[in-house]
């Protein structure tokens, strides 16, 4: 039991399971044979990567917005986001007849771009950062009153989130540990009080990329730091500051927050790939990567692990590049 008062309680994330139940895929969890000789222990993957537009996101914005009023749904929702929020947030605004604006950096990638366009959203291209990109969506609120959907921050964002850990438990409620990607900490937020909720001993392992792990700095220091050092592969988790909310239920809930190297995503990107025939994006190879490195060995032995593949958004640049890499060395085996 979770006996002190978080941001998000289970009765939030029941109620957002009832919503996506009619209306998101109840994605698979299967047994990785390779990765379960490979560590000792049992391990499945919550494949979040054949979740609609290819990300769990889907699952917070999907519930977010059917929570919305009459008044916020007429005057429509804005996003800022260069990847999967931008992708979950145009796809639900469709689905639930409500217009959507999703402000992008010019550098987001040109597929992404195309893939939010597709599914229906007015896209703004405005600066070279992300925050450029959130000045000018900021801007825009201001002047149409728009209702902003946060990423990852936000109640019923992490309710939807949190659906992954009922899903989990209905297909495994044994679990001993569950290894979650963390960005701005929303998906391991809502996974964490789903499955303490049930089971307080059940372990939750985030991971992040060394070159940038603004939760870990942060739950390590006890107190919100930034943490930016270099771009990472994992770009839809290279978030510097984690939220306020999400901090407080990870700091609470969270039993250890591990890092992997970029050459350490690169491997499980193409073991998912080529071992597991799913293609993953860096951010989805997160919790993979760490149960290859050696990262989370002490949870291993003779348990039952999930591995959380949060999404499979990715470039055929980036899937040609990281195969090339492995080619070079020889190590493709």
């Amino acid at each position: 039991m979770i006996t002190r008062k978080l941001p998000l309680h289970i009765d939030n994330i029941k109620k957002a399971h009832k919503i996506l139940d009619r209306n998101a895929r109840k994605t698979p969890l299967v047994k990785s044979f390779y990765l379960t000789s490979k560590t000792g222990g049992e391990i499945h993957l919550k494949l979040e990567n054949m979740q609609l537009t290819g990300s769990f996101k889907f699952r917070g914005a999907f519930n977010k917005m059917s929570r919305l009023t009459d008044q916020e749904k007429e005057r429509g929702v804005i996003a800022c986001s260069a990847g999967n929020h931008a992708q979950g947030v145009a796809l639900s605004a469709h689905l639930l007849g409500i217009k959507s604006k999703i402000v992008m950096p010019i550098s987001a990638p040109q597929a992404k771009v195309e893939a939010t366009r597709g599914y229906g959203s007015e896209v703004i291209l405005h600066g070279e950062t992300f925050d450029d990109a959130k000045a000018k969506c900021e801007e825009i609120i201001r002047e149409t009153g728009e209702t902003y959907l946060h990423p990852y921050d936000d109640v019923e964002v992490m309710a939807g989130q949190g659906t992954i850990g009922l899903d989990i438990l209905d297909d495994m409620w044994d679990v001993d540990t569950v290894i979650v990607p963390i960005g701005g900490g929303g998906i391991i937020s809502g996974i964490s009080v789903a499955l303490k909720s049930f089971n307080p001993s059940i372990n939750i392992i985030g991971v992040q990329a060394d070159n940038v792990h603004g939760m870990k700095a942060s739950y390590d220091k006890g107190a919100i730091v930034e943490h930016y050092e270099a771009p990472t592969i994992a770009d839809g988790c290279a978030v510097k500051i984690p939220g306020e909310l999400t901090f407080e239920i990870v700091k609470e809930l969270v039993d250890d927050i591990v890092t992997v190297s970029e050459k350490e995503l690169e491997v499980a990107m193409k073991d998912l790939l080529q071992r597991g025939k799913a293609v993953v994006e860096g951010a989805g190879a997160l919790a993979t990567a760490a149960l290859l490195a050696g990262k989370v060995d002490s949870y291993i032995k003779g348990k039952k692990l999930v591995a959380v593949i949060s999404g499979g958004n990715v470039d055929l640049q980036r899937i040609s590049s990281v195969c090339e890499h492995f080619f070079v060395a020889n190590e493709v085996k």
